[in-house]
């Protein structure tokens, strides 16, 4: 059994004694559906990546700058913040759990193994730099075991959203805050509405949008394109372009528990973790919109 949420937008500021009352509401623990070595609360992710969201807003209220990467990719101070909020977390929670982190390079070269984290600390750094109000960035944090992401959270702290999902089982608790559970969209393959890249949406996106009769796309950043899938608010997420593994592994999880699944671009092969330099290929999204070939 498997099951997504979305919690009620959090205001601002974010205080301490706010945090810990509300996460204490959710669940008191996951370890009885995480694997074996994982002993985690939900109470403890959700208030580490809720901390980094408050640091990467500090950052967001200022005047800043930044720098590219070897990539040449963006990044801030608030991606270096975040991150250094969320590792040593981790770590002091599960040291025997290797993690994956987008700004930690020397991660990079860690071979896969059965159970891993993978971390972007701040996804959307492009829409963080634009401060054009629509605050899609976000803090992601995925579990990945034998190279499916059975559990993830995605938090954007501009907007006061936050989602979680798990693909073993389902909290038990019932919660006293305002929290939905994430149910895809009821279309069938009618009045479809496409989510896609705000920065990286290319030709073949396009094309692909063309030849499934797609009329509208909404544009945005970050791994809430996963998150607006899973809530119905979107039904199909393509993306041809280039992405990393921590980019996806967070969002894609908190979809596959709400019902849909992320294939490759031909719709047929699930989509896995854990590949070589952690680089995916194309893949689609599908939430209630679905594809014509059985996939695998």
């Amino acid at each position: 059994m498997s099951i997504a949420v979305e919690s009620a937008q959090v205001a601002q500021p974010y205080s301490l004694s706010f945090i810990q009352t509300m996460v204490a509401k959710i669940a008191p623990s996951i370890d009885t559906w995480l694997p074996e070595a994982v002993h985690i609360s939900l109470q403890d992710l959700e208030s580490v990546v809720i901390r980094a969201g408050s640091a990467i807003m500090e950052v967001y209220e200022k005047d800043f700058e930044f720098y590219k990467k070897s990539d040449g990719s963006p990044v801030t101070e608030a991606d270096k913040l975040s991150e250094n909020i969320i590792i040593p977390a981790l770590k002091d929670l599960c040291p025997d759990i290797p993690i994956i982190s987008e700004e930690n390079s020397e991660s990079h070269k860690i071979q896969a193994t059965e159970t891993f984290f993978l971390v972007d600390p701040l996804d959307g750094t492009k829409e963080f730099l634009k401060k054009d109000g629509r605050g899609s960035f976000t803090v992601n944090i995925a579990l990945i075991q034998n190279n499916l992401p059975i559990f993830g959270i995605v938090y954007a702290p501009a907007l006061g959203r936050y989602f979680s999902g798990i693909t073993l089982n389902s909290f038990s608790e019932e919660r006293d805050i305002p929290t939905k559970r994430l149910n895809l969209s009821k279309t069938k393959n009618l009045n479809i509405i496409a989510v896609a890249s705000a920065s990286h949406r290319d030709q073949e996106t396009n094309n692909w949008l063309i030849s499934h009769n797609i009329e509208k796309t909404v544009s945005i950043g970050s791994s809430l394109k996963f998150c607006l899938v899973a809530t119905g608010e979107a039904d199909v997420y393509p993306r041809f372009g280039p992405t990393m593994e921590w980019d996806t592994a967070a969002g894609d999880a908190i979809l596959r528990a709400a019902g849909g699944f992320v294939t490759d671009t031909d719709g047929i092969n699930l989509f896995k973790y854990g590949k070589a330099n952690y680089r995916n290929g194309g893949f689609i999204a599908w939430g209630q919109f679905r594809p014509q070939k059985r996939f695998k």
